[in-house]
This record gives C-alpha cells, structure tokens and sequence, in this order.
C-alpha cells in the first residue's frame, strides 16, 4: 500500500465510552404495579430525581390515591392509560399476576421500551428461594408475551424500603440493566443514575435475567440475618 493509498483510508471512529448515556430528563416514565411497595418506592425516587412519572394500577382511584401521597408531580391511572402516556414503562407488579397483566396490554405497550423488574419467588419454612419460569426468567417472559416492545430488565436489586424512606437522600447500589440493544439498556442505565447514590451497569442479554432475578433470594436472606437494607456494587467499573 502506498501513502497515498493510506491516506484516503477512513479514521477508525474512536470506542463508545461506555458511560456516555443518553439525557433521559424529559422521558415520561409509567410504573405498572406503581401502587406496591417496589413500584411506588421507584416512582418516589423517579419522580424525586425530577421525571415526570405516572403510576398505574388495575383500579384508577387507587393510583390516584397513591400518586397525591407521593406528590412531586406523580399522576395516577389505570394500567392501559398509564402505558399509553409513557414513554418507559417499569414492570413491578407481583410475579402472580405477571405474564395476566402484560397480555392485557400487549396494544398499549407496542412501541414503548420496558423494563421489567419482577422477581419470580417462592416462600417456604426456610425462607425465599428461586423459581425458574417456562421462558427461562420473567424478563423474557416479557418479551415473549410483548412481541413489539422493546424489553429490559433492571431494578431487581433495590430495598422497597429504603426507596420509599423520605429521610434517605442516596440509594447506595449498582442496577443491573439487561437487554438486546444496547440503545435501550443505556436509556435504562441512565434513568437509574438519575437517582443520587445509583449507577446503572451493563449486566447482559435478556438470557442472562434469570441469575440477576434470582439473586434477589439470596439478598432477602443477607437482610434477614444483618436486619439490613443490602444492594449491590460492582467493582472496579
């Protein structure tokens, strides 16, 4: 190759920092579930942080309710009207009424990027344990039953208590955030650092939720035994 060859060859572009995320501040967020202790401790942090957050519930006078105890701006609404008027939708309701409750609105969510943060688990005498869905996690029976959404999974890790606790300024974890492109998961990652104490990390494709929803069986035990609020960090990213 000569130099004048070398010359006319393009600049290689430069690697994306992978911390460069995109502004999400004027992202409506939509909290499925928003009326439970993980779902409105979200939205108070959500909304908190200064997102325009809606909470969704099956009865509209509940979310409504809830929404005016939350306050900062926080409106409630059913379910359906909840994921039409946002542009993300955070899946928190119990893991009973999961795959029920996104077959309803299957329509609502076409288009919308969601992002699912319920932990499939079972209780008995020795405390909580994994269970593992037909579709491998709940995140990707998610996607299975919303075709035309943009599925997610993250949040799975956090303390409903101490999200919702109005005397705790900072929230001290890592958010795994999984999924298939990375332009959604980086909308994912920024949301949760909106949150002062919060990072969201890259964590893997959606085949990798299982052992990120599980995880939360073994958390459930740490607290139990210290009488703590655990989270997660991840070192030396």
């Amino acid at each position: 190759m000569t130099s004048t060859d070398s010359a006319q060859q393009p600049a290689k572009a430069p690697a994306k920092d992978p911390w460069d995320l995109p502004d999400v501040s004027g992202l409506v967020v939509g909290v499925l579930g928003g009326t439970g202790p993980q779902g409105k401790g979200l939205a108070h942090r959500l909304a908190r942080a200064g997102q325009k957050v809606i909470i969704g519930s099956r009865a509209a006078e509940r979310a409504r309710a809830a929404a005016e105890e939350l306050g900062y701006g926080v409106e409630g609404a059913d379910n359906a009207e909840t994921a039409r008027r946002s542009d993300v939708v955070i899946v928190a309701v119990p893991w009973d009424g999961h795959a029920a409750t996104l077959e309803s609105l299957r329509g609502e969510l076409a288009g919308k990027l969601v992002v699912d943060c319920v932990n499939p688990l079972g209780f008995d005498k020795q405390g909580a344990y994994a269970l593992k869905p037909e579709e491998g996690s709940a995140a990707e029976q998610a996607a299975a039953l919303l075709p035309d959404s943009r599925v997610t999974a993250a949040f799975h890790h956090l303390s409903a208590v101490l999200l919702q606790d109005p005397e705790t300024d900072e929230i001290d974890t890592d958010v795994m955030v999984l999924g298939e492109a990375r332009a959604d998961v980086e909308i994912v990652q920024a949301l949760a650092g909106r949150i002062p104490g919060m990072r969201g990390v890259f964590a893997g494709r959606l085949r990798n939720a299982h052992q990120v929803e599980a995880l939360v069986a073994n958390l459930i035990s740490v607290n139990r035994r210290y009488k703590a609020h655990a989270g997660l960090r991840v070192t030396d990213v």
